[in-house]
């Protein structure tokens, strides 16, 4: 395949919704809850991307979803799980957690922690049809992942021990020091979303800072670099 140069379509943390709640502060990256944007409703499958900080022994209580497909990834502090299938996990950083909810569950997440926030990205990605059986799946880094640059977290085949997820969605971090690169194919028919974390990431000639995003849709291999900077981002590759 050749190498896209395209543009990028830039979504930039500063002009991401924002909302604070005493124990918590969000940033939204697309429509949420109050904040509304017809421009930004999502990416594909992909609607919700909600950077979220909980003050410790702050978090959502007990409350239902359905027809969604709801994920954590864990950046610093612990975030415990609960939900009506019966799970209960306490989530460390670089730790997934999908629940696929289906015809309905109940969850909780909170900050167990009394001293230290909690730092996470909460996700909801549609899934590939409504009334599934609910289900729960997990992702934990080996030693290996705490140093590869590119790591698949999610995939709807749950191939090379990722969580599964019921859509043709595939998830990945990024760990980058500075000077190093990964690579992406995007193939036809699909589109790609990097969330950045932290650092700073060069993509297709555009420098992306924490919180920053950007979108390719047009088939070819993509390269990122990091700039100056660890950075860590997660991938998404959507049909």
């Amino acid at each position: 395949m050749h190498t896209s140069t395209a543009p990028v379509t830039l979504r930039r943390s500063r002009d991401r919704g924002h909302a604070r709640h005493g124990w918590l502060e969000s940033r939204h990256s697309f429509s949420f809850a109050e904040y509304f944007d017809p421009a930004h409703m999502g990416f594909r499958s992909l609607r919700v991307i909600n950077e979220d900080r909980v003050a410790p022994h702050g978090g959502f209580p007990e409350h239902p979803h359905r027809d969604m497909e709801i994920f954590s990834y864990v950046v610093s502090g612990q975030l415990a799980h609960r939900d009506s299938m019966g799970n209960q996990r306490v989530l460390k950083p670089g730790e997934v957690q999908l629940m696929s909810a289906g015809t309905g569950v109940t969850h909780s997440e909170f900050n167990p922690s009394a001293t230290e926030p909690a730092h996470f990205l909460q996700i909801w990605i549609l899934p590939r049809s409504r009334s599934l059986q609910p289900r729960y799946t997990e992702w934990k880094p080996s030693t290996e992942h705490a140093t590869a640059r590119k790591v698949l977290l999610i995939s709807p085949d749950g191939r090379d021990g990722s969580a599964t997820i019921s859509q043709n969605a595939d998830v990945y971090r990024l760990r980058l020091k500075s000077g190093e690169s990964a690579t992406h194919e995007i193939h036809q028919g699909r589109g790609v979303w990097i969330q950045v974390i932290s650092g700073s990431l060069q993509v297709r000639g555009e420098t992306l800072g924490a919180g920053d995003a950007a979108a390719i849709e047009v088939p070819g291999r993509i390269e990122t670099f990091a700039t100056g900077e660890k950075v860590e981002a997660l991938l998404f590759d959507l049909g």
